[in-house]
């Protein structure tokens, strides 16, 4: 055997076609159906187990597990049959219980499994047209019933069993809906539906007799005994645009998941932009829970149906919409993403769905009627997976990651240390190659319009580089990173990854390049394609250094071991081939299976390839003789890519199937495969600047939030305690008077339980007197009695001895019939036995004389068969003489016939061959033709394109040039609006600044105040205090008090003792002197005490004057404050109407010196004039109008500075009242002393 062993580790992908491919083990572990197996997944821990299905099979069609959730049963074609196997289903290691076959079916596959409820029984059905159903008893591999049902045509079939009854069963299909019963051997159809047939998609029992049906035109309806009980139809559903908006997202959006938590995915809205509501809506899935079932009517969407209190009527109750395909921004028809299985919980708080498009999505079911919402939302139960063939799979030395593409347009970056996703990205191109730098910080992808070099970054991946290289299939980085190699059509270019410059073109293959792979040192180069072509290339020349072609075989992937100048290649031939310089050394055969990847690890002892059938094989290295290999089921496609990993731990591979598959390599001692050094991954990120630019900002901007919103809860906590404080309060006060009224209740209580009491006693007393009369009463009557009784026993015993004695009587009567009895019978049996004793005898004397006889006819057989066995014996001799002869002859002529056939059959081989090789010739120049023809089409469209654009740009250029005319015209406004503005400012900035220095000397003031309230609240705190200690002293004296009364008590007992004794004076004396020894001295107490209450109830009585001055003094203070912030208010208020006087006059005062200024200037004019003319006395000038205008500037100048004067008084009243208000603490935190003589005497 071979030495390499493969383990898989987890398995990215799921084959939604499997019919029932979704199952619950227990509450966390759910069995759904992946490449060729079924896996065991932990919904929380996220661990994958595997459970394989049979040899050489063909794939698995259906599962199904048992009710009580232990049994598993698996469908599955080997060697075109159908066979079901049934497994043990455990934590641990599973086992193959049995394998069930119907080789008398005819048919190569089960397409519907269901067990019975008590797991006994297993029924299955064949795919349509030719339905056959077939029931076992499955522990004893018997097939107890098998039917044929008849069906219009193709399409969906399901299988079921009734919750509560293991012989009925019901089935559905396209025009199939029929009730089995099995009994006596057979299943006969019991009950059909009434109307006309339609193509039933699902079906659920959601009762003992009730099955619940879905139709592909949207009709859901509920059959009991073949009657419809209900039935509605559900219209095709469109998510609420206001979701849609929320979560729409651009076809290339990126989504980055917690290596831990796959939870945190985007769950956007299925999108229909297309006009999908005119569709049909089809009811792919149903199932049923305890409050009704569910169903899947529009692609994305589960509805909820649950019973109401009617009978057999169900209402719609909720939708849960899947997350959004982000395969395309424009779904059409062909696009749709349907719901086909749907599965709940054992305790069904979540629920589990598959699509079509290879997705599982998880729901957990809303506990209460309060937290169900009308619109909910599944998730991804792991991580999104690839809905198509993946194309590309790549590693890379520093990270522990994989990188892969599909045909559905996604890049995604695995972690296959951690078995999570983390990068996904989606594209509006098909991506078909993908390569990772050894870094692990770049990726090359290769789309169908071009090759992109993208940074992978924390949670994005960012193109900075796109090459012209058209449908680039194959790609990869040299083991260096500074080169890479991108495959376009026939020709390899070779890029820089520093310069991004084309270095050297590799032409020379004639047909596509299938694979390259790059030496250990980068110097060279290797490929082949589709034509068998294998070509060694030297990068410093950009030549040939060797090649191996053979025509007959197409190269599907190389392979590189580290050994100098050795090639692993596997193509269509079915072989695996090494080649070393030029030729072929050592060819492995497939056995009728074609290889389609292969992959070396890094030590170069290990092979590993994948076939067409999904499976993967291992050998070791140097290829035995004779060949040994692993074999173990992977995929259910053929296998695409493999890679083995730098420290060759891991084996990844991927298929057609859309699943990736993680192996662990082991040698033969079951021990994982180490290397010299230990490999650290590095654990750098990238990140663009501007992500941490906006992250910095927001920190920011939380970080302020978080302080507003410390600075507004430290002010509502304490409003809260300041509330809480006068509640707290007043519920005291309450508390008090309640106590005070319970003590009154409860003394008046105290008083009536005592009369009560006594009347008791009183009761009690005649009570017990009753009794004992009523006791010897009945003692006297019961003896009475009791003698009645004692006469009628002693006649009762007397009867029994003598019905005993005649019983024994007859019992020795019986004894002596029984023994005459059996005499007489030994005496005629023994008659009988001498009887037949003698005739025995004569039949044994006839036995013997007729053995004599027998002998002696045997010996006359024996003679006459020996005469003719020896006739016999000579007449075939003679016949075999004559067929050897003729055999002889025979024998030449068929030599001459086979000469003729070998040349006949040489020559048909020859022209067979001729044949193959104008057909892989046509083949290939259809190809040619093909690739071109696309290639001019997408020449066309590119020119096409190129010149919208040109178009585009030059209307652009256009439209700016009339932009930059009109931003010239505005500027010129701007400027001159801007020039006016400066003007405004500087007048507003002095107001600003005298505001400014108004607001300063507010808040001074406010400081002040806040320093008041503090000194407050530290003498409320020394006055709660003090209340306290007041409450412990009442407690005190209420303790002493209770002390009293006990010892008033006892005293008043002792002395209504002593008072017996009044008849004897010596008696009576001695307990007088006992009790006055007892009391006195504890009298002496009593009135120490007396004495001590009186102070203290002095004492209370001044603290509460004091208490009650003070709360009188603290409500004053209360509205002095208020009176205080009223008129601080109304001052306010005045002093900015008086601001905005200011204001005018000031606006005023500028207008009259302007005029000032023209008068002044006429005047001087007029001046000159007079004096010119005619002088005129100063009287006369004095009383000119322009002298009364300067005593009018006098006259407003006086008017400003009494307001400024009226404004300073203000201010210095509202100050004087500030100090009068505030309150002054006392020096030594106590209460003044009060004299209150007078009170007491008074």
């Amino acid at each position: 055997m071979s030495a390499v062993v493969a383990q898989p580790v987890a398995i990215f992908g799921c084959r939604s076609q499997v019919a029932g491919g979704l199952c619950f083990f227990d509450e966390q572990i759910l069995l759904y159906a992946a490449g060729a197996s079924c896996v065991q997944f932990h919904i929380e821990q996220k661990w994958q187990k595997f459970i394989p299905g049979s040899e050489k099979s063909q794939g698995m069609q259906a599962l199904a597990i048992s009710p009580n959730r232990r049994y598993l049963a698996l469908s599955e074609t080997v060697a075109e049959q159908p066979s079901v196997t049934v497994l043990e289903v455990v934590l641990g290691p599973t086992r193959r219980r049995r394998t069930l076959a119907a080789a008398e079916l005819p048919a190569r596959e089960f397409v519907a499994l269901a067990f019975s409820p008590d797991s006994r029984y297993l029924v299955a059905a064949t795919g349509p047209p030719d339905v056959h159903l077939a029931y076992w008893l499955w522990e004893k591999q018997q097939l107890l019933a098998t039917t044929h049902i008849e069906g219009p045509g193709e399409g969906l079939c399901q299988v079921s069993f009734s919750p509560q009854d293991n012989a009925q069963v019901c089935i559905t299909g396209n025009g199939i809906f029929k009730l089995f019963k099995y009994s006596e051997g057979t299943l006969k159809a019991t009950i059909l539906p009434r109307g006309e047939l339609q193509n039933y998609l699902c079906h659920a029992w959601v009762s003992a007799e009730k099955v619940v049906c879905g139709t592909d035109t949207g009709r859901l309806m509920i059959l009991e005994n073949g009657e419809m009980r209900w039935e509605t139809s559900v219209e095709y559903k469109i998510p609420p645009r206001e979701l849609e908006e929320d979560t729409t997202k651009e076809p290339g959006s990126l989504t980055s998941f917690s290596a831990f938590d796959s939870s945190d995915i985007s769950c956007d809205l299925v999108s229909d932009d297309n006009g999908l509501q005119d569709a049909l809506p089809r009811i792919c899935a149903v199932a049923a829970y305890s409050k009704g079932f569910a169903c899947s009517s529009s692609p994305g969407v589960v509805l909820l149906f649950e019973k109401t209190e009617e009978k057999d009527v169900y209402r719609e109750t909720q939708e849960i919409w899947i997350p959004r395909d982000f395969s395309s921004s424009e779904q059409d028809q062909s696009d749709r993403e349907d719901i086909i299985c749907i599965c709940f919980s054992p305790s069904e708080e979540t629920m589990i769905v598959s699509t079509t498009k290879k997705q599982l999505y998880m729901f957990t079911m809303p506990s209460t009627e309060i937290v169900k919402e009308k619109l909910a939302h599944f998730i991804h139960l792991h991580f999104p997976l690839h809905s198509n063939s993946i194309t590309g799979l790549d590693s890379c030395i520093r990270k522990p990651i994989v990188a892969t593409c599909s045909l559905d347009r996604s890049v995604r970056i695995w972690n296959y240390k951690t078995n999570t996703l983390e990068l996904y990205k989606q594209y509006q191109e098909e991506a078909y190659t993908v390569s990772l730098h050894p870094t692990g910080l770049f990726c090359l992808v290769g789309f169908s319009d071009k090759l992109r070099l993208m940074s992978l970054l924390y949670e994005d991946m960012h193109v900075f580089k796109e090459f012209a290289v058209r449908s680039c299939k194959e790609c990869a980085f040299s083991n260096g990173g500074h080169l890479f190699a991108a495959v376009n059509g026939n020709v390899i270019h070779i890029y820089s990854t520093t310069t991004f410059e084309n270095t050297n073109n590799l032409k020379g293959h004639s047909g596509k390049i299938r694979a390259v792979k790059w030496s250990a040192d980068d110097a060279k180069l290797v490929s082949c394609d589709a034509h068998g072509a294998v070509y060694e290339w030297n990068l410093l020349s950009g030549k040939r250094e060797s090649e191996c072609v053979l025509r007959s075989c197409n190269y599907s992937s190389i392979a590189l071991s580290p050994f100098p100048k050795i090639i692993f290649a596997v193509g269509s031939d079915q072989t695996l081939k090494e080649i070393s310089e030029s030729s072929i050394v050592h060819e492995v055969p497939a056995f009728d299976v074609v290889y389609t990847a292969v992959a070396v690890s890094h030590s170069g002892h290990m092979l590993f390839i994948g076939t067409s059938l999904g499976t993967i094989r291992t050998m070791r290295y140097p290829l035995p003789l004779p060949t040994e290999f692993n074999e173990y089921q992977a995929h259910a496609g053929p296998v695409t890519k493999m890679f083995v990993t730098d420290d060759d731990l891991f084996l990844l591979t991927a298929s057609k199937d859309g699943s990736f598959l993680v192996w662990k390599v082991y040698d033969k001692e079951g021990q994982i495969l180490k290397r010299e050094k230990e490999v650290e991954y590095a654990e750098e990120v990238l990140i663009m600047r501007s992500d941490i630019e906006e992250k910095g900002q927001a920190l920011l901007d939380l970080q302020i939030r978080v302080k507003e919103l410390q600075t507004e809860n430290a002010y509502q906590l304490r409003l809260k305690d300041m509330n809480c404080n006068e509640k707290i309060k007043e519920i005291k006060e309450t508390f008090t008077q309640e106590i005070d009224c319970l003590k009154t209740k409860h003394e008046v209580l105290q008083a009536e339980k005592e009369k009560q009491e006594l009347q008791h006693q009183y009761q009690l007393f005649e009570l017990m007197k009753k009794q004992a009369k009523e006791v010897q009463d009945l003692e006297s009557s019961n003896n009475q009695k009791l003698l009645i009784e004692n006469e009628k026993y002693q006649e009762l015993q007397v009867k029994s001895q003598r019905m005993q004695e005649e019983y024994e009587k007859q019992l020795h009567d019986l004894e002596e019939s029984k023994s005459k009895a059996l005499e007489e019978l030994t005496e005629y049996y023994e008659e009988k036995l001498n009887e037949k004793s003698v005739l025995l005898e004569e039949t044994e004397e006839t036995i013997r004389q007729q053995l004599h006889i027998y002998e002696e006819i045997k010996k006359q057989i024996e003679d006459d068969e020996d005469r003719e066995i020896q006739e016999i014996k000579i007449k075939y001799e003679r016949r075999l003489q004559e067929e050897k002869e003729s055999n002889l002859r025979l024998k030449g002529e068929t030599g001459i016939m086979r000469k003729r056939f070998n040349s006949l059959q040489k020559d048909i081989e020859d022209r067979n061959n001729e044949i193959e090789e104008m057909k892989l010739e046509q083949q290939k120049l259809q190809g040619i033709i093909a690739s071109l023809e696309k290639d001019i089409l997408a020449l066309k469209r590119e020119i096409q394109e190129r010149d919208d654009t040109i178009q585009d740009k030059e209307k652009r250029i256009y439209d700016l040039k009339k932009k930059n005319q009109e931003l010239e015209k505005f500027k010129f406004v701007l400027d001159y609006k801007i020039k006016e503005l400066k003007k405004q400012i500087q007048p507003r900035e002095n107001e600003i600044m005298v505001m400014k220095e108004q607001i300063h000397e507010m808040e001074g003031e406010l400081e002040r105040l806040h320093k008041q309230n503090a000194r407050l609240e530290l003498n409320i705190t020394e006055l709660q205090q003090k209340l306290k200690a007041t409450d412990r002293e009442v407690h005190r004296e209420r303790q002493k008090e209770q002390n009293m009364r006990a010892l008033i008590k006892r005293f008043k007992t002792d002395l209504h003792n002593c008072v017996g004794y009044i008849q004897d004076p010596k008696k009576l004396k001695d307990r007088i002197c006992e009790l006055y020894a007892k009391y006195v001295h504890q009298t002496d107490m009593v009135e120490t005490v007396e004495l001590d209450t009186d102070l203290q109830q002095e004492f209370i009585r001044q603290r509460e004057h004091l208490e009650r001055n003070f709360a009188t003094l603290k409500r004053k203070v209360v509205k002095e404050s208020e009176i205080h912030r009223g008129d601080y208010v109304r001052i306010m208020q005045e002093n900015v109407s008086l601001i905005k006087e200011i204001n005018e006059l000031r606006r005023e005062l500028k207008v009259t010196r302007t005029q000032v200024h023209d008068l002044q200037s006429t005047l001087g004019l007029i001046k000159k004039k007079q004096v010119m003319q005619d002088p005129v006395p100063s009287s006369e000038l004095l009383s000119s109008p322009a002298v009364l205008r300067l005593n009018a500037e006098k006259e407003s100048e006086k008017i400003i500075e009494m307001q400024q004067l009226e404004i300073q008084r203000l201010r210095d009243q509202i100050q004087e009242k500030g100090q009068v208000f505030a309150v002054q603490p006392l020096s030594d935190g106590k209460l003044p002393v009060l004299k209150l003589e007078g009170s007491h005497g008074t």
